[in-house]
């Protein structure tokens, strides 16, 4: 199991407020410039196709503004991993391809400078401390009317709603991986509203306790928790 490690440079030291739109379009560009059906596979419109990673940032000193981000040096971090190891090699490859390749952004760019493959050790319990390091979204959704509901750690039908999400994610990735005993409790957590593609959402940061079936801890571990998680959003580091 592990995790990439991406190195990027920018010009300036402003990011867009609105990463996920930025890392999604990255995301986009390295798959389509490595192979057309390696992009159709991930982003083909004509289908609905759930993702198995996720990803999770370190921006130096940030600063979040009205309409951007200021870091305090021109560089970020993005963490990346994915459940579908053959998946993340084409990944790995796709990057290289993007490495030192000037990527525009408003009134800035950045480029890929480094790769790293960081390993992340395989999970043997079946209940493990976790640290949110990207917001974890959880919604439930109205098939009927075609509507909504987010729900926060500080909320009834969180956990609930979280395992939804899980039990739908196994299910359209066609993944044979138990739930039973899967649950959340928090013990730090907080609900946050997040920007997700220029719309505020309810979500939660903050330090979890999760259960389940190792083999299933060890899938979210990669893929992430929630929903929105091949947007920058999910990703958790264990903390015991």
């Amino acid at each position: 199991m592990f995790q990439l490690k991406l190195f990027f440079q920018t010009e300036c030291n402003t990011l867009p407020k609105e990463m996920d739109r930025l890392m999604v379009s990255f995301l986009k560009a390295s798959a389509q410039n490595y192979s057309q059906d390696f992009f159709d596979g991930l982003y083909d419109k004509s289908r609905s196709i759930i993702k198995s990673f996720t990803y999770s940032y370190y921006l130096p000193g940030a600063k979040f503004c009205d309409d951007k981000v200021i870091i305090s040096q021109n560089n970020f971090v993005m963490f990346f991993s994915d459940a579908n190891l053959g998946q993340v090699i084409h990944f790995v490859n796709a990057f290289k391809l993007m490495k030192n390749k000037v990527y525009p952004m408003n009134g800035n760019s950045m480029k890929l400078t480094s790769i790293e493959m960081q390993k992340k050790e395989k999970i043997e319990d079946s209940e493990i401390v976790i640290k949110m390091q990207s917001s974890l979204i959880v919604r439930r959704h109205n098939s009927e009317d075609n509507t909504d509901v987010y729900y926060t750690c500080e909320q009834d039908g969180f956990a609930q709603a979280l395992k939804e999400n899980v039990e739908i994610f196994l299910e359209r990735l066609n993944l044979d991986v138990s739930t039973e005993g899967f649950g959340i409790v928090p013990i730090k957590g907080k609900k946050v509203v997040v920007s997700v593609f220029g719309r505020n959402t309810d979500a939660s940061i903050g330090i979890f306790k999760i259960s389940g079936k190792p083999e299933l801890l060890n899938t979210l571990y990669l893929a992430g928790l929630g929903v929105r998680r091949s947007e920058g959003h999910g990703k958790f580091d264990i903390v015991w």
